[in-house]
């Protein structure tokens, strides 16, 4: 049941990416350089969404924050993130939309979907010496979260801190209501 409601789900996300234009490098580009700026409301409404509702079910009970799994915060993130930000300005895709990209018969991004999998494997096979090194060392103290689940640190440990996680999800989708289409 987990693999099909897996399979449907990211077939919906699929199909929702492909709408607004997210497996379109242009658009993608566009959003980067600041100057179309539809990608970048629909990120926002997409966070704020579900950010509010992942906060306001989880400060109402319905769903238990065991079933959230946090990772962890490391040196590492820091060159791994300049590397996927500088791939996706080049390509045009991030690894969910160059996924997309390809299922749409875009041969650019089954080049960008192969060179991602041979990083991956690539990393895989470098992480036993990497392990030890600094940049798998914890920065900030490793896990963090807003709000406590008793699995990591919370950065913000009060009773009101769903409230605030709310809030901002509420910011993010105010961002997309007002953030005009073009900026230039």
């Amino acid at each position: 049941m987990n693999f099909i409601l897996a399979v449907f789900l990211g077939t919906l996300f699929g199909f929702v990416l492909q709408r607004v234009g997210a497996a379109d490098p242009v658009k993608i580009v566009g959003m980067l350089r600041l100057r179309d700026m539809h990608l970048a409301k629909a990120i926002f409404t997409g966070i704020g969404l579900s950010s509010t509702v992942l906060f306001l079910l989880l400060w109402l009970g319905v769903i238990s924050p065991g079933h959230l799994s946090v990772k962890a915060l490391y040196w590492g993130v820091i060159p791994g993130g300049v590397l996927l930000g500088a791939g996706w300005a080049l390509a045009g895709f991030c690894p969910g939309t160059g996924v997309v990209a390809a299922g749409s018969g875009r041969k650019d991004a089954w080049f960008f979907v192969l060179g991602g999998l041979f990083g991956a494997g690539l990393y895989t096979m470098m992480y036993g010496s990497l392990k030890d090194t600094w940049l798998m060392h914890n920065l900030l103290g490793g896990k963090a979260t807003l709000v406590l689940t008793g699995k990591s640190v919370p950065l913000i440990d009060t009773p009101w801190s769903p409230v605030l996680a709310i809030a901002l999800g509420i910011i993010f989708l105010l961002a997309a209501k007002f953030l005009p289409d073009k900026l230039r």
